[in-house]
């Protein structure tokens, strides 16, 4: 009986990637995979190191298996991921029932190091982060209809309060051919939703091209039979070309949806951040946007209680939000993280004011969101079905306007023949409840 291997993935979508690459290889290499990995042989954890909440995600979800492990239940325990590649021999030193301690560049040899923590070997290795692979025949933790696709690894942007750079390594893209490769096996597998990622999507090929690709990259993949949507995440206001756009509003398959983090606009505030732009450029990129994207819907992050924010900084963010209408948002609260510029920064702000402020404007966007939903009565929008909620009775999907795990539902009734999870519908929109639009089955036509 083959051995197995279970997949605890946390972080975000880039990190779920080279889980997928990882459980793929696992499988070839004969191991039976299993959706719960305190069900399995061995435990693998790939982890997020970001921000404090996720270090002390990863931290507990380590030790729930440490407990499985001691109580026999699992033999082996592998730690990666960014947690791993950060703090590397403090993890081991913290967790010594951790069997391997290995850093993302040794995403490839994982095969080999599940072989040898069976043995009762134990393992720290820690490659250099460029070996880690950017591609591979993957075992998608996402529905069969939709994935991630990964353009890049990496980021060269330096800003002062991220560690990505120290942990990912610069900014590295993957070339045209070898994206549009990927894509097409996706399909041939049944994706139909196609979600480019990476630290910063629109510098897409600078290092190989001399030039921003992404427009390039984005009509390429709009030729591929089986892909119905293309949605484009994490891209960097100053890499927003006008070919980006142009190529957004013309290209049926690409939703008009845009995940464009900003962090925050006050002047002072960007600068000390090193986010390139000001409040004004800002203001006028998303009325450009907006004016050359019709019915686009715009996602951005920001952050509350950076170091120095203060009252009056912050109540330019509450008026700017309340401004921009931004149709998707977050807000985190600053996390304070050891070796960036910002984490040295004088007057750095008490953990219950900063959430606080994070809260502020997250209240804010909901009072935004319910009045945008209400205004969406009687519209019809194509969803994609997810799946039949037992508690609600009714069905769930997305539309155009919404990212898996990252935005919201559309809940809908059905008369008469039953949706199938993985194909699209169309909803007439009926009420909007807690920012979530609800609605029934149609047969009109989509309102442009």
């Amino acid at each position: 009986m083959a051995n197995s291997v279970g997949l605890v993935n946390l972080g975000c979508a880039k990190n779920q990637v080279d889980g997928e690459i990882m459980l793929g290889a696992l499988q070839r290499a004969g191991y039976e995979i299993k959706d719960d990995a305190a069900l399995a042989d061995v435990a693998i954890v790939n982890t997020c190191g970001f921000i404090t909440a996720a270090k002390e995600e990863a931290i507990e979800e380590i030790l729930e298996l440490a407990r499985l492990k001691k109580e026999g239940r699992i033999k082996a325990i592998v730690v990666t991921g960014c947690l791993a590649e950060r703090y590397r021999e403090e993890v081991r030193k913290e967790i010594p029932e951790a069997d391997a301690v290995v850093g993302i560049g040794a995403n490839g040899d994982i095969v080999s190091i599940v072989r040898e923590v069976l043995e009762g070997k134990t393992n720290e290795v820690f490659p250099e982060k460029t070996l880690l692979p950017l591609c591979g025949e993957r075992l998608l933790l996402t529905p069969s209809w939709s994935a991630y696709l990964k353009i890049a690894e990496g980021c060269s942007n330096r800003c002062s309060y991220c560690a990505i750079p120290m942990i990912r390594g610069k900014y590295r893209s993957r070339t045209l051919e070898d994206v549009e490769a990927e894509a097409r096996r996706l399909a041939e597998n049944g994706a139909k939703e196609l979600i480019l990622i990476a630290q910063d999507t629109t510098r897409y090929g600078m290092d190989l091209y001399g030039k921003p690709m992404l427009a390039e990259l984005l009509r390429r993949l709009a030729k591929i039979d089986g892909v119905e949507w293309l949605r484009v995440l994490y891209a960097y206001p100053d890499t927003v070309t006008d070919e980006l756009l142009q190529t957004i509003a013309e290209e049926k398959k690409v939703v008009k949806y845009i995940d464009l983090p900003i962090q925050h606009c006050n002047d002072e505030i960007l600068r000390s951040m090193r986010r390139r732009g000001t409040r004004a450029e800002l203001t006028a990129l998303i009325q450009k946007m907006r004016a050359m994207v019709p019915n686009l819907v715009l996602r951005t992050t920001l952050i509350a209680g950076y170091p120095g924010e203060t009252e009056e900084q912050f109540d330019e963010l509450c008026t700017f939000v309340r401004e921009m209408r931004f149709e998707r948002l977050g807000c985190f609260a600053y996390s304070q993280e050891e070796g960036t510029v910002a984490a040295e920064l004088p007057n750095q702000i008490e953990e219950d004011e900063k959430q606080r402020r994070a809260g502020m404007i997250m209240e804010i966007q909901m009072n935004l969101m319910q009045d945008m939903g209400e205004n969406m009565k009687g519209r019809v929008l194509r969803v994609l079905t997810e799946g039949f909620d037992r508690y609600a009775d009714c069905w769930f999907g997305r539309s155009y306007m919404d990212a898996p795990d990252v935005d919201g539902k559309i809940y809908f009734r059905a008369t008469g023949k039953k949706p199938v999870p993985g194909h699209f519908v169309r909803v007439k929109i009926t009420d909007c409840i807690d920012g979530d639009l609800t609605g029934e089955i149609t047969e009109e036509e989509e309102t442009e």
